[in-house]
């Protein structure tokens, strides 16, 4: 993406974000709904976004291993503790992706397409699942919540997995891809691109894998919207758990847009506006965003650690490849 194009785009969102909460928020309501944070809530709420770090490690860690790329589950856990660390300064989720995919092309060099290829398959099984949820969701609110705004969001996001899924893995879709292949070799960017689409194809030989890879991904997004709820709660919104079933998928999926630092502000004004369709205040919501924001600086702190010490220590030597 262009970089004046995402600067315009961070500016707008960020500025019409911080506009929609000043405009429904009370600071001095806030900040006493804040003072009342229910602690043991909180820690929940943190302790359930922690100790699934390593499953998704793991999970990264499977399809690495099918294109012959071995890494120990034990730094696969610190790359993802360091990609959440630096997603605090990058553009969203995606910021701290990059970083995984720099440090890991480090140690296995000439493998950076096939890297990237895993991370954002990674990603897309994460967004075909998120999208499950979000149906499922949906169908647990009928009847008892109008959420039938947000359904041509879900749309989008469907609409945008099937394109996706059928770009990569469907035979029928090469001869349509190959006829980019002229307008791309004026950017020279054929052999990356061509490297990097082989490296998700790959995949398609392997439904197994993929079956698992989905399964382990749907089970941990189903235990991490029970984060959200615990965040919630911590601030004394007591809805039935089935409502964030609707409201974590379609966040986890905003959250992915390569807009404004950390989703600073758009992360609290989807509390403040999905919240709302619900019966919450708007102050309330807000805290509860806010305290999810919390739980993800947390998930920060081992990899600023792993930063500050590997870099007194003048950082860890790449990993020599034998054929």
């Amino acid at each position: 993406m262009n970089r004046q194009v995402r600067r315009v785009g961070t500016v707008v969102l960020t500025a019409a974000s911080v506009a929609y909460l000043v405009w429904k928020i009370n600071l001095s309501t806030t900040l006493d709904v804040l003072a009342d944070t229910d602690v043991a809530w909180l820690a929940l709420s943190a302790a359930i976004m922690l100790v699934t770090v390593p499953v998704l490690a793991a999970r990264w860690g499977w399809l690495l291993a099918a294109h012959d790329i071995s890494e120990r589950l034990r730094w696969l856990t610190r790359a993802y503790f360091v990609a959440y660390a630096a997603g605090q300064v990058l553009p969203t989720s995606l910021g701290g992706d990059a970083v995984r995919v720099l440090e890991t092309s480090r140690r296995h060099a000439g493998r950076t397409a096939v890297v990237t290829g895993t991370v954002l398959l990674e990603r897309g099984l994460g967004g075909a699942a998120t999208v499950l949820l979000g149906a499922v969701g949906f169908v647990l609110s009928i009847g008892r919540y109008d959420v039938s705004a947000y359904l041509w969001l879900e749309g989008v996001f469907v609409f945008g997995t099937l394109v996706l899924g059928f770009l990569f893995f469907a035979r029928s879709a090469r001869p349509l891809l190959s006829r980019l292949k002229p307008q791309l070799a004026r950017f020279r960017v054929v052999g990356p691109l061509e490297s990097f689409y082989e490296g998700i194809h790959h995949y398609r030989g392997r439904p197994r894998l993929l079956g698992q890879v989905f399964t382990v991904t749907l089970a941990v997004q189903t235990v991490r919207i029970l984060a959200i709820w615990a965040a919630a709660k911590a601030v004394g919104i007591d809805l039935d758990p089935r409502i964030y079933y609707v409201f974590g998928p379609l966040f986890f999926l905003v959250m992915l847009v390569p807009f404004t630092l950390n989703g600073l502000a758009v992360r609290e004004a989807f509390f403040v506006s999905f919240l709302g369709t619900v019966g919450v205040g708007a102050d309330e919501a807000f805290a509860a965003g806010f305290l999810y924001f919390l739980v993800t600086l947390l998930l920060a702190v081992p990899g600023g650690f792993v930063m500050v010490w590997e870099g007194i220590r003048g950082g860890t030597r790449p990993r020599v490849e034998h054929g």
